[in-house]
């Protein structure tokens, strides 16, 4: 029976073939790499994936499309709301891959590849939970909103670069690696796609994430006014004492400044 597609899931099925390989290639994955994949959907990513894995870890929400691949002898499918899933623990439960008859091992505990063609009506609030978890996370690539992914890996003093822009770009490397159009689904979505890879720096800063995320917030609330409007008086409330060009607009200061500028209030 087939499957219709579910718009409160938010789904569009990836159909075009020549597209799925190139997904693959940038993907590059290999045998015993503990890799995860959120909504696989109708398999068309997860089956050549599993092909060159040997075994893959799927999070399906879909509970029909959680059926059809329990019924695949090399997929371990959980079946739940990626946004409840706790990244942490399953990679801490990774500890090997069948390929056929012989066993790849991958070391209990092994940084997770994390794939997926993510609803694009939830993708920000993914990204976001991923990033509680990146610290067991090798490198991500997910299929977006390219509106989005523009934004992921906007630079500053363009329109592009934004709160998103800055909450991911201080702790990945980021790059819009392939260009995806609507006919490439079924059904087609009303607007263009992509790939993003994203892959945690090795050396990431020391911040408190929860108040960088609101001091972030605040400079952003109001992107057409200068920062003293906004930001500054966020800064003055937290008692800063130091100096931070205030005359610019949010959308002009580099993310290594906002970074400095919670080291700052950290020290």
């Amino acid at each position: 029976m087939k499957h219709i597609a579910r718009k409160r899931f938010g789904q569009h099925f990836l159909t075009d073939a020549a597209v799925i390989e190139n997904i693959v290639a940038a993907i590059a994955p290999q045998p015993g790499d503990a890799m995860v994949e959120i909504g696989p959907g109708l398999a068309a990513l997860t089956q050549p994936l599993v092909e060159r894995l040997g075994r893959l870890t799927v999070i399906e929400l879909d509970r029909d499309l959680a059926s059809r691949l329990r019924s695949h002898g090399q997929l371990d499918v959980i079946e739940s709301d990626v946004l409840k899933v706790d990244f942490a623990q399953l990679a801490a439960s990774m500890g090997g891959a069948q390929d056929g008859a012989a066993t790849q091992p991958s070391p209990v505990g092994a940084k997770l590849r994390v794939v997926g063609n993510l609803p694009y009506n939830i993708s920000t609030p993914i990204l976001f939970h991923l990033l509680d978890h990146v610290s067991v996370v090798r490198d991500q690539h997910f299929m977006l909103q390219k509106e989005v992914i523009d934004r992921m890996v906007a630079r500053p003093a363009t329109s592009d670069y934004s709160r998103l822009s800055v909450m991911l770009q201080w702790r990945y490397a980021m790059d819009n690696v392939l260009f995806v159009p609507p006919e490439s689904f079924d059904p087609p979505p009303r607007v263009d796609s992509a790939i993003v890879r994203m892959v945690p720096l090795g050396e990431p800063p020391i911040i408190d994430l929860a108040r960088f995320g609101q001091m972030v917030q605040v400079a952003f609330s109001q992107r057409r006014k200068i920062l003293r409007n906004t930001l500054g008086r966020w800064l003055d409330e937290q008692g800063f004492g130091g100096e931070f060009d205030l005359q610019r607009r949010a959308e002009e200061v580099p993310v290594s400044e906002y970074v400095g500028l919670i080291k700052t209030l950290q020290a």
